[in-house]
């Protein structure tokens, strides 16, 4: 079998190398885990990391009674989330997103904060808890914290009362 190795750009010029039957792509130069340009320390935080690898509450809810989607046009991030109440609580909350790590994390630990809560209490939710939960944002991704608590106002404006 001839396994000489051809070196190709693939999808979004990422290199490729493919010998016989097996293809390996190589990973982009920047990803979620590489440290920020000229310091240590690491972009983004455990819990930011954790809740883009690991998403709680992604999708959507069936038979939803509010629905709202937000789009950054700056960005391009998008987040929908979708609600069912429940005797005055979030019964369900879920989301649907397309962006940035840190646009993920938000949208994943928004649904956390506010899931099981009155109305009033997830209306009290602020920014500074989200980012808290997140365990912070580099400042170029503050536009994601913003995204997700501009997602949830919206879809708690659209429930009555």
């Amino acid at each position: 079998m001839d396994m000489r190795v051809r070196r190709l750009r693939g999808w979004k010029g990422y290199r490729i190398k493919m010998a016989a039957s097996v293809r390996v792509a190589r990973r982009p130069r920047s990803d979620a885990r590489d440290r920020a340009e000229g310091s240590g320390k690491p972009m983004y935080s455990p819990q930011v990391l954790d809740h883009f690898e690991h998403p709680r509450n992604a999708g959507t809810v069936p038979d939803a009674d509010a629905t709202a989607r937000i789009e950054n046009p700056a960005c391009g991030d998008v987040l929908e989330l979708t609600m069912k109440i429940a005797e005055g609580r979030i019964a369900e909350i879920r989301f649907r997103a397309k962006g940035c790590v840190a646009a993920m994390a938000c949208a994943s630990a928004v649904t956390e904060l506010v899931s099981g809560r009155t109305l009033v209490e997830a209306k009290k939710l602020s920014r500074d808890e989200l980012v808290h939960a997140v365990g912070g944002l580099p400042a170029a991704s503050t536009h994601a914290s913003h995204l997700a608590m501009d997602a949830l106002a919206a879809v708690l404006g659209k429930i009555p009362g």
